[in-house]
């Protein structure tokens, strides 16, 4: 089981509190709306940076019985890189044991498709995908402007890290708050802590937490309370954020089964940036070249 989606869900929490609106008056330092306010401005430089790097992933996912005991444990490896501006990932090992030939021929192809088909894609296909990613861009800058209003945030005393002095931000549910958007009913389920660097305005780590139980759909899915998401992010080439660890655990119930938890712990690393010499090689691999 990936938990993308989840992480995703949960990640809304971190990316959104950084999206106060322009309209909030300077304030000192001591206040987290300004700390906030200046993270914002730099948060979208940092995800442009981001697009020009690939790593690896490591994925150690335990699942536990209704007790908290460990049921069964899967290790998978993946290879993160762009692709015409597209994040992809290939598994490259599962129970730390390279893929058997057929699987990994399986993720090349899967790579070599999706070069091709970016790759002969027309001016009007372009101009489409392009219109439908703004749009989403679109989308969830509303939907982080409500994220913001969503919630109370309270300055905690500072802490460092890696000898680096941090800010920290508590948010909790504002309360009496009525969601606007369609997507945004979960908002008053979450409540979390932001560790931001005081010198270059990047948030570093996150700690969220679901206080009830999140549903999706028609009794399709269910999120626990108490589901609990940890991510920390690192410094790469004096110039860029990166994903370094993500820790989660899950307590959910898909549709008429049985519910699942799980403990989940992704670790990045060999950060690469794309170059002059960076190619994309005809079977997907994304090399550096000395």
């Amino acid at each position: 089981m990936r938990t993308f989606a989840v992480l995703c869900l949960l990640s809304i929490f971190a990316l959104g509190i950084f999206a106060q609106q322009d309209s909030i008056p300077a304030t000192p330092l001591s206040d987290p709306a300004e700390i906030i306010r200046r993270v914002a401005a730099h948060e979208e430089d940092n995800q442009k940076k981001r697009h020009n790097y690939t790593y690896e992933e490591k994925v150690i996912e335990k699942k536990l019985d209704g007790h908290g005991e460990v049921k069964s444990t899967e290790t998978s490896a993946f290879d993160i890189m762009m692709i015409y501006g597209e994040q992809v990932e290939r598994r490259v090992s599962k129970d730390d044991k390279p893929l058997p030939p057929k699987d990994a021929a399986k993720e090349e192809e899967k790579i070599d498709k999706l070069i091709a088909k970016y790759r002969n894609e027309s001016d009007d296909q372009r101009a489409k995908r392009l219109e439908k990613d703004e749009k989403a861009h679109e989308e969830a800058r509303e939907f982080v402007k409500e994220v913001a209003d969503a919630f109370d945030f309270t300055m905690l005393p500072p802490e460092t890290a890696d000898g680096r002095a941090l800010y920290v931000i508590q948010g909790e549910p504002k309360p009496g708050y009525e969601p606007r958007g369609k997507n945004a009913k979960f908002l008053t389920k979450l409540r979390g802590k932001l560790w931001i660097d005081q010198n270059d305005y990047r948030w570093v780590k996150a700690d969220l937490e679901t206080i009830d139980t999140i549903s999706f759909g028609w009794f399709v899915a269910r999120l626990h309370k108490g589901t609990h998401l940890y991510i920390e992010q690192t410094r790469v080439n004096d110039e860029v954020w990166l994903p370094k660890l993500v820790r989660l655990n899950l307590g959910a119930r898909v549709a008429l089964f049985k519910d699942l938890r799980y403990d989940v712990t992704q670790t990045y690393s060999d950060y690469k940036k794309f170059g002059a010499q960076t190619k994309i090689m005809m079977m997907g691999d994304v090399t550096e070249k000395p």
